[in-house]
């Protein structure tokens, strides 16, 4: 039967699959914790029903296994096209298409194939509440980093995971152990020290909080370190010494959209909601509308930004959202000062 389902998902698309037992998360303690230290910020989805996050079990009543998936996303390092002045980034996972929706329909297709075994499944793509490193980390599919970003053995910290929660009772993979050693890499490149001790992280504090999920104004005090990122952030990714290993996805998908790397930064803030909704249609990136983008525009004009973004910039501190408008103020401040 392992052989078999191991087969399904590389027949899927997936680059691994390896099998954990359903119990209570190894971390669910330290979960517990940090919701309680508030580093969650604004995400208060994380805190509703924190036991059944913490065990699948509580989630699909007699799940016995959880089949650990993980998927490349690595498409290169650089999305532009040539010639491109490359003035801002965007996290890699965003390149192209919400890779959600992709995930799903796989997801789908295997809960329809263990139903053979007389399985039942539940399945998510870090959506679900499941703590998806752990038992990934459980199942040997790689470890959980220094950063709290998980780490392929082959794949380096360039995959998606996702996880069939099953009834049906398979024999668990041994885990791989953690690898990180000695190095700190990703806590000594992280630029607001949002990684604040091994496998501790902040969410307050990171860029990638702080560009899509901080619903409000970013915090004066990050918005330097921030510089050129507009969505995201893949700092304490691309530092790991296990990208050695990384190799390009086979996912078509997944290569970075030219509709997006087309323009310049300052481009982006002549944009209204239609261009806006057209241009990242599909894309992880239209899920935080319009104004949170050109806000994140704004921080990372006042980073790089010159006198020849200054018109684009004040009419933007004439918007009519006040996100929009005091962003773009303390970029053209920002330039200003510099001379």
């Amino acid at each position: 039967m392992i052989d078999q389902i191991k087969s399904w998902a590389a027949e899927l698309g997936f680059d691994d699959c390896r099998i954990a037992t359903a119990k209570r998360a190894t971390h669910a303690d330290d979960f517990d914790e940090w919701l309680e230290d508030g580093r969650n910020g604004d995400m208060a989805w994380l805190e509703r029903n924190p036991t059944r996050r913490a065990d699948p079990r509580e989630v699909l009543p007699g799940c016995k296994s959880v089949i650990c998936l993980a998927i490349n996303y690595y498409t290169g390092s650089s999305p532009f096209p040539e010639g491109h002045p490359q003035d801002y980034r965007i996290a890699k996972y965003s390149w192209n298409n919400d890779y959600h929706d992709m995930v799903e329909k796989r997801l789908a297709e295997f809960d329809v194939k263990l139903k053979e075994f007389g399985g039942t499944q539940r399945y998510y793509v870090d959506t679900g509440p499941v703590l998806e490193r752990d038992f990934a980390t459980d199942s040997g599919l790689g470890w959980n980093g220094k950063s709290t970003v998980q780490i392929h053995r082959h794949l380096g910290t360039w995959t998606f995971l996702a996880e069939l929660l099953t009834t049906l009772d398979l024999s668990p993979d041994p885990p791989f152990g953690d690898h990180c050693g000695k190095c700190t890499r990703c806590i000594d490149a992280c630029p607001t020290q949002a990684i604040t001790a091994p496998h501790k992280l902040d969410a307050r504090r990171c860029i990638s909080y702080l560009t899509i999920e901080n619903k409000g104004a970013i915090p004066l005090e990050f918005r330097r370190a921030i510089g050129d990122r507009i969505y995201g952030c893949d700092e304490c990714l691309d530092v790991c010494p296990w990208n050695r290993f990384a190799k390009k996805s086979r996912e078509i998908s997944f290569q970075a959209r030219p509709a997006i790397f087309s323009h310049k930064l300052r481009d982006f803030l002549e944009m209204d909601d239609e261009v806006f909704r057209t241009t990242f249609a599909k894309s992880a990136i239209k899920r935080i509308k319009r104004v949170r983008f050109l806000r994140n525009v704004c921080v990372a004009l006042g980073n790089t930004g010159s006198e020849k973004d200054l018109p684009a910039l004040e009419r933007a501190k004439n918007d009519t959202d006040p996100l929009i408008s005091e962003h773009a103020e303390w970029a053209i401040s920002e330039i200003t000062a510099r001379g």
